[in-house]
């Protein structure tokens, strides 16, 4: 590896993804010291208290609009000061499943539509309504598991400076920052740094390779469309669309054979990169096993949402 390499591939992301990081950390901690994180949770709050969740994943779900840093941030603080159970813990991260995808929705659709044209309505409102279908069913799955949640403001914090005390506000932030950064830092770099030599050993193409090579039992779908699945498991997404959108032009491929191609390769291609790119951000503010277990309770959430409404998404067209 040259140096260019590690500079544009390890250095620059890795810095970036610590400056964001860094800044979600000092948003998080000015919500939490300013007490407006009830506030925000009461933006969420009626669809949270059918869920039987928490004040703080209430804050969580609406902060998520936002930014899933500070997100994340306010439920890792929660669970490490034992106001969040690691059921509940779980259940306020897979509640966050729509804002979470909003945040992406407008790179994803312009991404689309560049490629796609009008089809990419059918594609991005359908992946928006698995996402959406995510957050209803932990709403449900909520409501039947976990327990009441106590009433009223069970995390209101005593001897907290006054919302208006800035300067100690400002401090507390601050000094809020250093402890959370730390840890950031410790578990972040060093699980980057290992997927990053992983991914250039070839231990990614590998496993991208067999998969693709395994295409072939999606016999469900038009046998040109596999290469769309391949170009979704060997490049980013925007090959994938690429060659959807060439297909297209060519009249190999219906409108509705690229659009269930795109979503079946969504599906079998992102647990591999939500290891590669979720994981080492969900170590800065977890625990390295329980980052894991959120990472893949999480896409396993998604792979299954995505699955019901790709075979609806059949069931009509066929």
């Amino acid at each position: 590896m040259d140096f260019s390499l590690i500079l544009t591939k390890l250095v620059w992301p890795l810095c970036r993804l610590v400056v964001v990081m860094s800044a979600g950390l000092l948003l998080a901690g000015l919500l939490e010291t300013l007490h407006w994180t009830r506030f925000v949770a009461k933006l969420a709050a009626p669809l949270a208290r059918i869920g039987h969740q928490r004040e703080v994943a209430g804050a969580s779900f609406a902060l998520a609009f936002f930014s899933s840093t500070a997100s994340n941030s306010l439920l890792a603080e929660a669970h490490a000061s034992g106001e969040l159970s690691r059921r509940e813990l779980m259940f306020a991260n897979l509640f966050n499943s729509s804002p979470t995808f909003l945040v992406h929705l407008p790179t994803l659709f312009s991404l689309a539509f560049a490629f796609l044209g009008s089809r990419a309505f059918v594609y991005v409102g359908l992946a928006f309504f698995a996402a959406t279908l995510r957050t209803l069913c932990t709403v449900i799955a909520g409501r039947l598991m976990l327990p009441s949640p106590p009433a009223g403001c069970a995390t209101c914090a005593q001897n907290e400076p006054d919302a208006r005390d800035w300067k100690k506000a400002a401090a507390l932030t601050l000094a809020r920052f250093k402890k959370r950064i730390a840890k950031l830092l410790t578990f972040t770099i060093p699980i980057y740094c290992l997927f990053f030599a992983m991914q250039q050993a070839g231990w990614f193409s590998l496993a991208e390779q067999w998969l693709a090579g395994h295409a072939g039992v999606f016999s469900f779908l038009n046998p040109r469309a596999v290469s769309i699945i391949a170009m979704h498991l060997l490049a980013e997404s925007g090959a994938a669309m690429s060659a959807a959108a060439s297909l297209t032009a060519s009249g190999s491929l219906a409108d509705h054979e690229v659009i269930m191609a795109l979503l079946v390769g969504n599906i079998i291609s992102t647990p591999m990169r939500a290891l590669r790119h979720q994981l080492p951000s969900y170590a800065g503010f977890f625990s390295p096993v329980l980052a894991l277990r959120l990472v893949l309770a999480n896409q396993a959430c998604r792979a299954a949402s995505l699955i019901v409404v790709a075979f609806l998404y059949y069931l009509s067209v066929t």
